[in-house]
């Protein structure tokens, strides 16, 4: 059975920071409904857990978890693959910073 467990909010970092701005715009634009920052925690095996940056809420109610990364680690990869797998309920995408003003983005679904 897929666990979720609820967070207190962490600290950003300056790319996280800037990538939260991007998604308050869209919320203001009503592109997203909602969003925060490490809300929850999801469960991948006994004793392993993920931490998404951002769980996103769209308007018809889909999930998004946006992962923003300066550089992937082997860990964070395979963590971020085996939670889409296994969370199927939630579109997942790694969000990088492309140049100073854009965002690059990968999209990871396993339907």
């Amino acid at each position: 059975m897929q666990q979720l467990g609820r967070l207190g909010k962490g600290r950003m970092n300056k790319t996280e920071a800037a990538y939260a701005d991007q998604l308050e715009a869209r919320k203001h634009a009503g592109d997203i409904v909602d969003f925060s920052f490490e809300s929850v925690k999801l469960r991948l095996a006994d004793g392993t857990w993920y931490t998404p940056d951002f769980e996103v809420t769209l308007p018809g109610g889909e999930l998004e978890v946006h992962e923003v990364k300066g550089r992937w680690t082997d860990d964070a990869r395979v963590k971020f693959k085996v939670a889409a797998e296994r969370y199927r309920n939630r579109r997942f995408i790694a969000v990088f910073r492309d140049g100073h003003h854009g965002w690059r983005f990968e999209i990871r679904e396993v339907r």
